[in-house]
């Protein structure tokens, strides 16, 4: 019998070694020679200085700048630990609203949305871009489509003391393809888009 713990226990420490640190340290090894930006976190730095990643939305509302997707995450509510708030963007608690396209809620959610947007954009008269009004399943896409930055750039014109058609050529320049020419939708990231706001039209 004690033979056989003794085998036990050595097997189990020799996988624990391979499978749990020989491993994963190699495996991480690699790949961050390989792909060092993106093994780090795909981080993007302005001034020296981290301001996000490719990968994580973050919330834009001022009027000099495109705004992203809705975000459904959530984080603990400080008063009560045992209800949440709302979070957008909240990295550490990714995830969708799981709301049904028949659940009131979301109905609800999507009209105020659209009354928002529209009164921040008088005079839009083109249907609000899917995007805009709806949150992704992970609550953290960094991305907008073409059509939901065009559907702004009358409003970021305007603030930024730009003209319409440099914001379009901004736009289709920024805009990635699909992957691999057929996987996914044509996008933009929109922290790059607005630091590339930034860069040639700084705010006042």
């Amino acid at each position: 019998m004690w033979k056989d713990l003794r085998s036990s226990a050595f097997l189990l420490l020799a996988l624990t070694a391979i499978t749990g640190l020989a491993y994963p340290a190699a495996v991480t090894g690699m790949v961050r020679a390989a792909f060092p930006w993106q093994a780090e976190g795909s981080l993007i730095e302005k001034n020296g200085r981290v301001i996000g990643s490719e990968l994580i939305g973050q919330s834009f509302s001022l009027a000099g700048y495109f705004w992203g997707r809705p975000s459904a995450t959530t984080t603990a509510d400080p008063a009560d630990s045992t209800k949440t708030i709302a979070q957008p963007y909240n990295a550490a608690n990714s995830g969708a609203s799981n709301l049904a396209p028949s659940s009131k809620a979301l109905n609800e959610a999507v009209a105020e949305r659209k009354i928002a947007l529209q009164s921040a954009h008088p005079g839009q008269t083109d249907p609000v871009p899917a995007d805009l009004l709806t949150s992704s399943a992970s609550g953290l896409d960094p991305h907008i489509s073409p059509a939901a930055a065009a559907w702004q750039i009358k409003r970021v014109a305007a603030a930024r003391g730009a003209s319409a058609d440099e914001l379009r050529k901004l736009v289709a320049s920024l805009t990635e393809g699909r992957d691999w020419g057929v996987l996914g939708e044509p996008r933009i990231n929109l922290l790059r888009l607005n630091m590339a706001l930034d860069e040639r039209w700084p705010m006042k």
